[in-house]
């Protein structure tokens, strides 16, 4: 969202831009997962808007988010109990359709069809381009291993969790003047768990479990859940996301995943009161997940070298910080 939303704001005040992306589609932290049973929002679960220049960016493309009916989010103590079911005062919880990654793609589709949208391109060094000595060039490798070097930037904006950046920056020989900032952030990890149950299909009969789409949870192992078949756009077959704790997955980032996945399962039977055996479970692991201690300002930028950075770990752990701070950061920049 960060870089997608600097890139394009960059790209329509006239500037030449390359966006340069390890994963095979736009879209980062609201990233979906495709099965057999529907999809899966594995990343961000829905969005609020707060901004104004969020909710005019929104309007370029109508019709593709949508209010989800969890705006009244649950919250349970261990056992799954409803402590509080109370929404923030007019705050409306949105979803992009048919999956979160939706919105981004839509606004990096100029991008790509451009040819200035380089996906499956993973960055590996950033060094001052020897053709150019003020410009930069960037080398890469692809997924099939093989590599390529982009040269000839004037500015090169860095759109990843801050310890990404950190370690790109720590190979560059011309190091920006906000690079030793990045080091008071801290971004916790994210197990998280996705469910199907073949066996429930929305709206029916044999839909499985509570009544309600969305929980915050006090569960040691669970901070979130959400009945993904609840959300517009999706197919019916009951579908749950399970979010583990902060706390949680970090004491178990580096376990076995099948390990992950029984613990979280169980974890998820105890808040839910499903006991049922899931057609389809499987697990991901986000290294760098929500915000816990932002940078506190929108971005980062040095003149003098060029170079910047995004994302929502600038100001929090919202979509829309993403879209804040990577349009800030393109204004300041233009």
């Amino acid at each position: 969202m960060a870089g997608i939303a600097c890139a394009r704001t960059l790209a329509q005040a006239g500037h030449d831009v390359t966006v340069l992306e390890k994963l095979p589609r736009a879209g980062g932290r609201t990233g979906s997962l495709d099965t057999t049973y529907g999809s899966f929002d594995a990343g961000a679960q829905y969005f609020t808007v707060r901004d104004e220049r969020f909710e005019r960016a929104l309007a370029t493309v109508p019709g593709l988010c949508r209010r989800w009916s969890a705006s009244t989010v649950r919250v349970l103590d261990p056992l799954g109990r409803v402590a509080a079911a109370a929404p923030p005062p007019g705050e409306a919880h949105w979803v992009a359709t048919p999956t979160m990654d939706a919105l981004v793609q839509a606004w990096s589709q100029p991008l790509a069809s451009e040819g200035r949208l380089h996906t499956h391109t993973a960055v590996t060094h950033i060094e001052r381009d020897p053709m150019r000595p003020l410009a930069w060039q960037l080398r890469t490798v692809s997924v099939d291993g093989g590599t390529r070097t982009f040269a000839g930037f004037d500015g090169v904006v860095f759109a990843l969790p801050a310890p990404l950046t950190q370690d790109l920056l720590a190979g560059c020989a011309v190091a920006p003047a906000w690079g030793e900032a990045l080091a008071d952030t801290h971004i916790a990890p994210c197990w998280t768990l996705m469910l199907a149950f073949a066996q429930a299909v929305r709206p029916g009969l044999t839909t499985l479990g509570p009544q309600w789409n969305a929980a915050r949870s006090t569960h040691h192992r669970v901070a979130w859940l959400a009945r993904e078949s609840s959300k517009p756009g999706r197919a019916q077959i009951e579908r749950w996301t399970v979010q583990a704790s902060p706390q949680w997955s970090a004491e178990h980032l580096n376990d076995d995943p099948a390990r992950i996945r029984d613990k979280l399962t169980r974890a998820f039977a105890e808040i839910t009161g499903i006991h049922a055996a899931p057609t389809h479970s499987q697990v991901r692991c986000w290294p760098h997940a929500q915000t816990q201690s932002p940078l506190g300002q929108p971005f980062v930028w040095d003149a003098a070298t060029g170079l910047g950075a995004c994302g929502d770990w600038c100001l929090g752990h919202r979509l829309e910080d993403a879209f804040v701070s990577g349009l800030s950061l393109a204004l300041a920049a233009a």
